[in-house]
């Protein structure tokens, strides 16, 4: 079996699991390379998992021609220059979401797709790919909740975790392209349109400090779309209970519902608290599986020679309702696209 060689740029905790995915789970992938301006990173990776090559400088890390393709998932703000930088020096490229922190960023990783089109560039929405949702849309291709109307997406992190979110609110783009950008790529998949117009409010209703940002721990947005359809979004910080993505989809003639409980497992335990469900504790534990067949999906691409259904242009138009989104919650108006 061929398989295909990966320099891995970005050792953070999903970076981290991005590249011992590739290192132990895709049968067809070696990874070859990884590279982190920490060197610590570098050194306690490639000595876990014998990695051959580690870098702190990722234009040296293109310089190797072993290499067949590259997986970003560095700070968001890096992602295009990255994806042109290696587009340029020959290889596949796979970009952790978001594409980019601004429109402008944004068209210069899609001018590097275009004109190297014979490389193969897919984002990681990964949410697609989880078994789930997977499932969900082909329900709704075939028809069986009739014409989707309306998609509600909720997206929560838990309080536990808010001290990293803190830290990161200061180059995460807020917390529409940091975290509801994933249920806008979704809405735009489901409902199979663009977004017309977008309102949006929310606050710092438990942590204060997300407001030097110019952000909030919990927002909210409704939008319509160019065929008349509508979602609603919500992106929140302080889940008391645990990791929390829930979906829906209400047609005409049916209804979806996607993890209407956040539930770990099938598991219910009787104790004395009475009858409960253990819920995710982090979106590495809910969309394990996801995480890795996007990324089998990419190496498969690149050993069939086609391209994934994911591209440059999702990134690009999520990015760009993401910030209107951003737009209506500061200036608390409503935004048109």
């Amino acid at each position: 079996m061929k398989k295909i060689k990966i320099g891995a740029v970005g050792l953070g905790r999903l970076g981290r699991q991005h590249a011992k995915n590739i290192a132990f789970r895709i049968p067809n992938a070696e990874l070859l390379a990884v590279c982190s301006v920490i060197q610590e990173e570098v050194d306690e990776v490639q000595k876990a998992w014998g990695i051959k090559y580690g870098y702190t400088d990722y234009n040296e890390m293109l310089k190797n021609k072993e290499l067949d393709a590259i997986f970003i998932a560095s700070p968001s703000g890096l992602h295009c220059q990255q994806i042109s930088d290696a587009l340029e020096a020959g290889f596949h490229v796979f970009s952790e979401k978001p594409l980019g922190t601004t429109l402008e960023e944004c068209k210069l990783a899609e001018k590097a797709v275009e004109k190297h089109a014979d490389k193969v560039f897919m984002l990681g929405f990964m949410r697609r790919y989880d078994p789930s949702y997977a499932y969900a849309k082909k329900k709704i291709d075939a028809g069986e909740i009739g014409k989707p109307i309306l998609f509600r997406g909720y997206s929560q992190d838990p309080e536990s975790a808010i001290e990293g979110a803190i830290k990161y609110a200061g180059h995460s783009g807020g917390q529409f392209i940091d975290m509801a950008v994933h249920d806008i790529d979704l809405a735009r998949w489901f409902l199979g349109a663009e977004a017309k117009s977008i309102y949006a409010i929310g606050g710092c209703y438990a942590h204060p400090e997300f407001g030097q940002y110019d952000d909030g721990d919990n927002v909210s947005a409704l939008m319509q779309f160019e065929n008349g359809t509508m979602a609603f979004l919500f992106a929140g910080r302080t889940a008391p209970h645990g990791y929390n993505v829930e979906t829906e989809i209400i047609g005409t003639k049916g209804i979806l519902r996607i993890a209407s409980v956040p539930q770990k497992n099938l598991v219910e335990i009787l104790d004395e608290h009475g009858v409960r469900k253990e819920c995710s504790q982090d979106f590495l534990e809910r969309f394990d599986q996801a995480y890795v067949d996007e990324v089998q999906e990419f190496v498969n691409c690149i050993v069939e020679g086609r391209k994934p259904e994911v591209t440059v242009y999702d990134g690009t138009k999520s990015t760009i309702i993401a910030y209107a989104a951003t737009e209506a919650f500061k200036e608390n108006k409503l935004v048109t696209l």
